[in-house]
């Protein structure tokens, strides 16, 4: 089985790009919209998102609780939005190693703006076959792939419920 290291879906969403990106772009709303996260500390927030920006996620799946540390690698408003998860545990992220990427395009269309959200596995040196088996258990049965993109249609629903 060949890895799939990519992985995004699209939904238009009626509402215009400057919203949807303000309220993406703050990490402390994405529990809003995400079906594991559940909110953000921003490490020196400012006014709006910028490249660098570390913030620590919350996360949950089932029982389980985590802390990640992300930084965002684009911060272009009403465009792009993009931030590296690279570190991770469950009281703080003491664990240090490329994890994932998560993006979010912003393109005005009729009807709204088209939002696409991209999972990308950053676990690159990780062998194929320790990823499988350890995105199995974290996941319940799945490849992470499979896992985020389930998840990405989550988000894009809850966005499109929360916005038009």
């Amino acid at each position: 089985m060949t890895r799939e290291f990519s992985v995004s879906d699209s939904a238009v969403i009626n509402a215009d790009a400057a919203t949807l990106y303000a309220a993406i772009s703050d990490p402390t709303q994405m529990g809003g919209w995400s079906p594991e996260n559940l909110g953000a500390v921003v490490h020196n927030p400012r006014e709006s998102a910028y490249v660098g920006m570390v913030f620590d996620g919350k996360n949950k799946r089932g029982r389980a609780r985590w802390i990640t540390r992300c930084t965002v690698t684009v911060a272009d408003p009403d465009s792009v939005f993009e931030f590296r998860v690279h570190a991770i545990g469950v009281k703080t992220p003491r664990f240090k190693g490329a994890n994932a990427t998560w993006r979010y395009d912003f393109e005005p269309v009729p009807g709204g703006t088209k939002v696409t959200e991209t999972w990308t596995d950053d676990r690159t040196k990780w062998p194929d076959a320790v990823a499988l088996v350890f995105d199995k258990i974290a996941t319940s049965g799945k490849t992470f792939p499979q896992f985020q993109r389930r998840n990405i249609a989550k988000t894009l629903d809850n966005l499109h419920k929360r916005f038009g």
